[in-house]
């Protein structure tokens, strides 16, 4: 540059400094913006919790505190700042970067450095100079204190911003929660209750476990007292059994010792005894170990009502107090919420104001849904748990024994054979039903692991038969099935049932569900029906009421699933009720049918069940060989038997009394006889008042029950019978119960009776008494005249021999020594033999039955003529019929 250029530059020198120093702060100022609003979100996103369901993140939630609104204010104020342009930013950089260094190196061009500086310093202050020159004309040009003035946010004040704008534009966060979800403010007060429900639902559990071990801890010390008892009582002999080397007893009969017991007791004196060493004695208490151990390990819990110890009263009240505070038990979903929200709930406090909830799905309300039914829950846990358990245990023990077994169960106490819990179903099948996990939120009662297993088999094969033997629970098992799809959404099920039973399953579905039951049947039923359709649950109607029903074809649009009860009553295709049932079956996706006797006469009949919900079966009658029978129906039918997985049930004792006929009895039996009335004949032995022989053995089997501290329940055909029943046993009596009692008197007869003094006695016309109903409370069960069906007399002691029974079970069945009860036995005993093959599992059985598949009207006329022929020889086989079929 010449002297004049330099001079010209002279004044533009300060003006560049005061550019590059305003430059210079406005460039540190915003970059300290942007370092203290880096810091702010660092610091604001550090605080977001992570929620993970099942594994996977849900939601990941901020809590917002009034302690942030300094740090959204540090972020609106980034959000805020003056923009720049493109041209101001260059120009903030140059006078930043290259302005400063351009003003220190020109001062080589001015006063005394121009002389003393070499020519390397000269060259760079002249071409600083020019640069100089050259910016400060631009400068001037583009208007560069305007720039800069518009680019300087030093003076603008900045306040704290409310927590509620955290999602706002002004704040700039929500680009940044974009990256992972979509973002929702919500207040607070959402998650208010949450930190009690969980600490609620965690005291619980841990209360639970805590109980769990106790009870573990008290089956332990039960079944080692009745293992105590065994060896008190097992012969000294014994101990040749627990050794391969050869234990001489004789030297400890001679001492006295007559028990395993004695062992044990006086074991520090062994070695002492005449003829025994230090190493005998060491054998003997070995010995003596083993078998107690042996003993232990087959020893069961068993509840013994008879005499029961302090064990056993221990067991009882920790069972109660469980079922008290273990109400999480059926609430998986909901202790899984639990647990993804426990990190939240760790990093709550009062201070919070906001919760931004990012989720990973667009659904703003999962999360409220979410913390509600925690909340709930703890509700439920809270109010259910504050008695702390029955107030007297032992009588909420007998009052619902099956309750009380199935917990055992559900600890490991009682072990159940899986092969009969399979019930001789396809490999594939059992493998498919094994896969599914079971819903079990909407019960309040444990499951069998039987009755899980067939609630499971039903979701897989989605219509099916549970032809599981009566008193093992088929109703639960089926509520179990519109538990799980009430659960999953769906939320209509509908039960089809006898009257008799409709208010049973009532109080099934209100005592051991969560679910609304709706009685469609009876007066209010149009008004039942409007609920069930708005509220959803469990329908109960008839079969009788499914020609009104199907009047109203919108309330079946959404059935999740149907129930037919007693399925049997829909055996014959022809009937009205069978094609009505069969026409829901069709449209419904899931329907099972509840059958402990599936086969009542003919196999054809088993046969017409299977056709309503898998008429793609072939199932071949023509070619009656049991196992190709069981081959063809295994994929829809599942059956298991009592004996098999009720390992606790107690013995069933059945007892055929024999008794001869008086001779009033047989005067009415001749009578009968010769004018062929069949009735008659069925009845003669019982209408004869004092003189009968039945009626004076049925008189002292009550006796002897009411003594022994127990309930008899009578079962016959006919009303003139139980009449004259009710009329002449001892004790308080109730009925008789029949088939025009009403459906709800059925269910308070059985009621009052259930809750009677011992020696009462039900009276009860086996069809109508032998049907739906339970009658746990008696425990000596009478049949005062053989049935045509096997199955009617099943379903009859199964009213009382079924789970939860704690009793020995008496059934005495009053026969004659001579007539037509003879020949009903042997008839029976026939069709035992069908069920048996077909009906049941049978992998043995090879023949063939079609000889038994006769009708009763073939097989009453036989015994008519068999009868006649015996008495009256010499009578003409032509002469009329009267009254034979029944």
């Amino acid at each position: 540059m010449n002297r004049d250029e330099i001079q010209r530059l002279r004044p533009a020198l300060s003006e560049l400094s005061t550019w590059a120093k305003d430059a210079q702060e406005i460039t540190t100022h915003r970059a300290q913006v942007q370092t203290d609003a880096d810091r702010a979100t660092a610091e604001v996103t550090a605080q977001i919790v992570d929620l993970k369901l099942h594994g996977e993140r849900q939601w990941s939630v901020l809590p917002v505190r009034q302690s942030d609104s300094r740090r959204l204010g540090v972020l609106a104020r980034r959000v805020e700042l003056s923009p720049i342009t493109r041209e101001t930013a260059g120009a903030l950089q140059r006078l930043v970067d290259e302005v400063p260094t351009a003003l220190r190196d020109v001062k080589a061009l001015y006063g005394l450095r121009r002389v003393v500086s070499g020519g390397h310093a000269r060259e760079a202050g002249d071409h600083a100079g020019r640069y100089l020159t050259n910016f400060y004309a631009w400068g001037r040009a583009a208007g560069m204190q305007a720039l800069l003035s518009g680019a300087d946010d030093r003076s603008r004040h900045f306040d704290p911003v409310d927590t509620a704008a955290v999602l706002s534009g002004a704040v700039g966060l929500a680009p940044q929660f974009a990256k992972i979800g979509v973002p929702h403010l919500l207040s607070a007060t959402v998650t208010g209750a949450l930190p009690w429900a969980i600490k609620i639902i965690q005291d619980t559990l841990s209360k639970e476990m805590t109980l769990r071990q106790q009870i573990g801890d008290a089956g332990i010390e039960l079944r080692r007292a009745d293992t105590q008892r065994s060896i008190a009582e097992m012969p000294i002999e014994r101990l040749k059994d627990a050794t391969r080397e050869r234990i001489r007893v004789t030297p400890l009969t001679a001492a006295g010792f007559r028990t395993v017991q004695d062992v044990f007791t006086h074991a520090t004196r062994l070695s002492s005894l005449p003829g025994i060493g230090a190493t005998t004695a060491h054998r003997i208490r070995g010995a003596a170990q083993t078998l107690f151990q042996a003993t232990y390990d087959e020893v069961p819990i068993r509840i013994d009502i008879d005499s029961p110890t302090p064990h056993t009263f221990q067991l009882v009240r920790l069972l109660g107090k469980w079922d008290a505070t273990r109400k999480t038990k059926n609430a998986a979903a909901d202790i899984a919420r639990a647990e993804a929200l426990t990190p939240l709930v760790n990093a709550l406090d009062r201070h919070v104001l906001h919760l931004v909830v990012i989720s990973a799905l667009s659904d703003d309300g999962a999360f409220v849904e979410t913390v509600d039914a925690v909340v709930r829950r703890a509700r439920t846990i809270s109010g259910s748990t504050a008695a702390g358990g029955p107030h007297d245990a032992w009588q909420d023990f007998l009052d619902r024994p099956a309750d009380y077994y199935a917990m055992l169960q559900e600890l490991g106490f009682l072990m159940e054979d899986e092969d009969a819990v399979v019930g001789g179903l396809p490999e594939e099948v059992i493998a498919a039903v094994r896969e599914c996990d079971l819903e079990t939120e909407q019960l309040v009662v444990s499951l069998r692991g039987y009755q899980s297993f067939a609630a499971r088999f039903a979701l897989v094969q989605r219509k099916v038969i549970i032809g599981d033997e009566m008193g093992l629970g088929k109703t639960i098992e089926a509520l179990a099935v519109v538990a799980h799809l009430h659960t999953k959404g769906s939320r209509h099920a509908l039960v089809i049932s006898p009257a008799a039973v409709v208010t049973n399953w009532l109080r099934e579905v209100e005592a051991k569900s969560t679910l609304r039951a709706h009685r469609l049947h009876g007066t209010g039923r149009e008004a039942a029906l409007r609920n069930w359709q708005r509220f959803g649950g469990v329908a109960v109607t008839t079969y009788e009421s499914l020609g009104w029903l199907e009047s109203h074809v919108t309330a079946l649009e959404d059935l999740a699933c149907v129930i037919l009860d007693e399925a049997h009553y829909i055996k014959n295709p022809a009937a009205l009720r069978s094609q009505r049932s069969a026409r829901i079956i069709k449209r419904t996706k899931r329907a099972i049918l509840l059958t402990g006797t599936p086969l009542e006469n003919r196999v054809e009949e088993f046969r017409s069940l299977v056709g309503y919900i898998r008429p793609d079966l072939i199932v071949d009658t023509s070619d009656l060989r049991p196992r190709l029978f069981r081959q063809q129906v295994a994929p829809v039918y599942l059956r298991r038997n009592q004996e098999d997985v009720l390992t606790e049930l107690p013995e069933l004792v059945e007892v055929d009394e024999w008794l001869p006929m008086s001779p009033a009895d047989m005067v009415a039996y001749r009578a009968a006889v010769f004018s062929r009335n069949f009735q008659a004949m069925r009845q003669a032995a019982m209408l004869g008042g004092g003189s009968s022989e039945k009626l004076q053995r049925l008189i002292a089997i009550v006796e002897e029950a009411e003594s022994n501290n127990r309930k008899v329940i009578v079962f016959s055909n006919y009303r003139s019978v139980l009449e004259i029943v009710a009329g002449a046993v001892p004790g308080r009596v109730f009925g008789p119960l029949t088939g025009s009692v009403p459906p709800a008197k059925r269910q308070a007869l059985v009621d009052e009776f259930s809750t009677a003094t011992t020696g009462a006695v039900l009276v009860a016309q086996i069809i109508a008494g032998g049907v739906g109903l339970n009658i746990q409370a008696a425990s000596v069960v009478v049949i005062c005249e053989p049935q045509l069906k096997p199955t009617t007399e099943w379903q009859a002691i199964a009213r009382a021999h079924r789970m939860g029974q704690l009793k020995t079970v008496q059934v005495h069945r009053l026969l004659s020594e001579e007539g037509v009860d003879i020949r009903v036995t042997q008839i029976l005993a026939r069709k035992k033999e069908v069920f048996a093959d077909f009906a049941a599992i049978s992998e043995t059985a090879e023949t063939v039955p079609e000889a038994f598949d006769v009708s009763e009207a073939e097989l009453v006329k036989e015994i008519v003529e068999a009868e006649r022929q015996r008495l009256f020889s010499d009578l003409s086989a032509d002469e009329p019929t009267v009254g034979i079929v029944n």
